[in-house]
């Protein structure tokens, strides 16, 4: 067994270890430690930063972030249909139409029941 020919991906390893650790220990060690009150109070979540994991909040949160999620994903779909619009043709385009139009009538059901109001 030869362990020259390891060398190489456990450089690799090593180096990439090195790479995702270092900044993190450097950070921890060199950076400012000062927390204050406004620091540690609630931002967006809507709850206190320290108290009990176990609480419950609202699930519009939830919602929100699902809703986020999914018209999000869908724009990520549009950019491969984007950039190969000349090979795919006609049927491509009608496809994702259709995609669209879907996407549409989901956007419209949410908002008419309410799913996008914030109280």
């Amino acid at each position: 067994m030869n362990l020259d020919q390891y060398l190489p991906i456990l450089l690799f390893v090593l180096v990439g270890l090195g790479v995702g650790i270092a900044p993190q220990v450097i950070g921890y060690i060199l950076g400012p430690n000062r927390p204050y009150p406004a620091k540690n109070s609630p931002y967006e979540c809507g709850f206190e930063a320290f108290e009990d994991a176990r609480m419950k909040f609202d699930v519009r949160y939830y919602l929100v972030a699902i809703l986020f999620i999914l018209f999000d994903l869908e724009i990520a779909f549009l950019f491969p249909w984007a950039v190969s619009l000349k090979d795919i043709g006609a049927l491509g385009f009608w496809a994702v139409m259709v995609f669209l139009a879907i996407l549409v009538v989901g956007f419209v059901y949410e908002w008419k029941k309410g799913a996008l109001d914030w109280e």
